[in-house]
């Protein structure tokens, strides 16, 4: 697809991935629709419009949709599911609260994201929904297990609704990231971000090159690590 004109949703646009997808897009000429809690600091440009929103609550994406409509008009082409976080412990241990949060922003809040602009892009024919799981949606990790299950759980969504929209002229894509240098690794005990890590632009990369892919085919997943991550 032709990013130039093409209206693209980014949510969790305030920092790490989500932010430097959006630079990214609006490299190549997209209009930006950054969804997120908190505006990204300093990320100004005549395409790109921020929409407070919480993913964890349907109505706020309802009306993060609406007002995205509105500002930027009725075709949405595509949607950059990013928003997400991790939190680690033992299950025996685990905040139940903690689990909840978890699901609510990386499985439900997907959900519902994807589940506002399917009627937009059924009606087009056209659309692509990039879905951002993780290694940690492929294997099992200690410590991990609520992380890991919602992040299994995009991996069955994304590849259920991929053979679901196929035939409405809908791509879906899922990426794999591996350990990415983002403020993710903030709240994991005995991890720190370093620069032998991914960075978030190499993600952005991976998701741009998704989103141009012509359309007679699709990119279904895509896994990604870093070369030498503890040299």
């Amino acid at each position: 697809m032709e990013l130039t004109g093409k209206v693209i949703i980014v949510t969790g646009v305030s920092k790490g991935i989500g932010r430097a997808t959006a630079e990214a897009l609006l490299t190549r000429g997209a209009a930006v629709a950054g969804w997120g809690r908190t505006a990204p600091e300093g990320l100004e440009h005549e395409r790109f419009m921020f929409f407070e929103c919480d993913v964890r609550q349907e109505h706020a994406v309802q009306e993060a949709f609406t007002n995205t409509q509105r500002e930027l008009g009725p075709e949405i082409h595509g949607l950059v599911n990013n928003a997400g976080l991790g939190v680690a412990g033992p299950v025996d241990g685990f905040s139940s609260e903690d689990w909840q949060l978890m699901f609510d922003t990386n499985v439900h809040g997907l959900f519902y994201c994807t589940k506002a602009v399917l009627p937009q892009m059924k009606r087009q024919q056209l659309g692509h929904i990039v879905n951002i799981s993780s290694i940690a949606g492929q294997t099992g990790i200690e410590k991990m297990a609520g992380y890991c299950a919602t992040k299994f759980a995009v991996k069955g969504f994304s590849q259920s609704l991929f053979k679901e929209v196929r035939n409405d002229g809908i791509k879906v894509s899922c990426l794999y990231p591996g350990s990415t240098e983002t403020n993710f690794f903030d709240g994991i005990p005995g991890t720190e971000a370093n620069a032998q890590m991914m960075q978030p632009q190499d993600i952005a990369s991976a998701i741009v090159y998704a989103l141009e892919t012509p359309p007679n085919f699709l990119v279904v997943d895509v896994e990604m690590r870093p070369l030498q991550p503890k040299k």
